[in-house]
């Protein structure tokens, strides 16, 4: 089917006319977005989840006279449409899906959706295993110094087609998993920004790395000479991956090993953006973010700014007074001398890695939960020279204890929120850092990250 024909909302069968039905998997904020869109757009549209609906989107949906169904799928109500929109949380593995694949129904994720009624909207999407939720927050932050008229969405928590149905902007910063890129077409950023590469989610991905960096690739796959690719010229994953493609967009890599020609570099204590005839030089200790990987972050962001014509008096003004994402390395608090820090949203071991190597001050260290496959091996060296004491949150803490028994003298499991702060807590002197920077997911004891870093927040609190 040509991509003309999936942009009519009518389509010929035979000799009848019918609208173009679109079929939406899963009813959360991505799935709601395109049926509001879908509709707006005159699209006969049926959205089906197999779980329960929350009440605020269903409510949406009522509101805008679209059918749905909860707690099934209807193969009869789904297997009739034109096309299928996936919601990314959805693995490929789910038996519906299989079922669409098999009638060679074409599936396509939010983004595909939203790209084909941007208009002339600009797009800076931004991936990454990790760090790109706090790049997409400061570019946002920076656009929005700069005073342009953007919207903050995508996997950050906001839907790019809702924003475009409800209130479409002339810019979009968009944070976009793999999940998110797996089923795109056309869909291509003005700016694309690729900030690392590591293992993570190989469950839906047959357990092949391979398959997952393609999946990262995709961001740039239909980018032109028009567009931008800005990407890390110190992770081997990428740079290995690009001897391998001819790519058609205009590469801005950065570096804090070598000084680049086109993109950005730090040497010494200074960051330098050349970007056409833009020249940009700040020191790091002005950026807000602390860090080495936070320095790969402003960086990345502050390619992306000048991308989009933003002068280098406002990304000054914007890197030096940005506030960080909560759960993402958010201070807490100081408690008789101890520093707390929330990094809750560190659900892999290459997050924690990040963490403690930003850590300058002896460390006790949070982790556990539902183990992704972990190696920790990845964080050994980091744990042998920063922590003193690793304090267990989780239900099973085998593999963890077993890591690091010869490593970390004191190793204490705990089994909630409030018994974890306290027990690391007890394990500190004046000057030293608690962080919760878990390396697993929150589900054994927790509703999700936010519900952990939260209950931690507390905890904290009430010392």
């Amino acid at each position: 089917m040509s991509d003309t024909t999936k942009l009519n909302k009518e389509i010929k069968v035979g000799n009848i006319k019918m609208k173009h039905r679109l079929v939406i998997l899963g009813a959360g904020e991505s799935g709601v977005g395109c049926a509001l869109l879908g509709k707006q757009k005159g699209y006969d549209v049926f959205v089906s989840d197999g779980g329960s609906i929350k009440e605020k989107y269903k409510q949406e949906l009522i509101n805008y006279g679209i059918e749905f169904e909860e707690g099934k799928h209807t193969e009869e109500k789904i297997l009739n449409a034109i096309e299928v929109m996936k919601s990314p949380g959805i693995s490929e593995k789910n038996e519906m899906v299989k079922a669409i694949r098999k009638k060679g129904i074409e599936i396509i994720s939010e983004f595909e959706l939203a790209y084909r009624f941007k208009g002339n909207s600009r797009i800076i999407g931004i991936t990454g295993s990790n760090g790109k939720s706090t790049t997409t927050a400061l570019t946002y932050h920076i656009c929005k110094t700069a005073e342009l008229d953007c919207a903050l969405v995508g996997n950050i928590g906001y839907s790019i087609a809702k924003q475009i149905a409800e209130n479409p902007k002339a810019l979009y910063v968009a944070e976009i998993s793999s999940f998110q890129l797996d089923d795109i077409k056309t869909f291509k950023p003005d700016v694309a920004v690729l900030l690392n590469i590591t293992e993570d989610h190989l469950d839906r991905y047959d357990y092949k790395f391979e398959n997952y960096i393609n999946s990262k690739f995709k961001i740039i796959q239909n980018q032109t000479s028009e567009d931008y690719f800005i990407y890390c010229d110190d992770d081997e994953v990428i740079t290995k991956k690009l001897e391998q493609l001819t790519i058609h967009t205009n590469p801005l890599p950065f570096s804090m090993k070598h000084e680049i020609k086109k993109g950005g570099y730090i040497k010494g204590d200074q960051m330098m953006l050349r970007i056409q005839e833009e020249r940009v030089s700040m020191s790091i200790y002005d950026f807000a973010l602390k860090g080495k990987h936070n320095n790969y972050n402003t960086m990345a962001a502050c390619i992306a700014a000048t991308t989009v014509g933003i002068r280098k008096e406002k990304i000054r003004d914007a890197v030096k007074d940005f506030q960080s994402l909560e759960h993402r390395m958010e201070f807490v608090a100081t408690v008789r001398g101890v520093e707390f820090i929330n990094d809750s949203k560190a659900t892999n071991v290459n997050s924690t890695w990040f963490a403690l190597e930003s850590m300058n001050k002896a460390t006790v260290l949070i982790l556990g939960g539902t183990d992704k496959g972990n190696d920790y091996a990845l964080i050994e060296d980091l744990v042998k020279s920063k922590v003193k004491a690793i304090v267990c949150l989780g239900v099973d803490n085998k593999k963890i204890i077993a890591a690091f028994k010869n490593i970390v003298p004191t190793i204490i499991e705990t089994n909630s929120a409030n018994e974890c702060v306290k027990t690391a807590f007890k394990l500190s002197e004046k000057g030293d850092t608690v962080l919760l920077s878990p390396a697993c997911a929150s589900f054994d004891l927790f509703k999700n990250y936010e519900d952990r870093g939260k209950q931690f927040k507390e905890a904290v609190k009430e010392l």
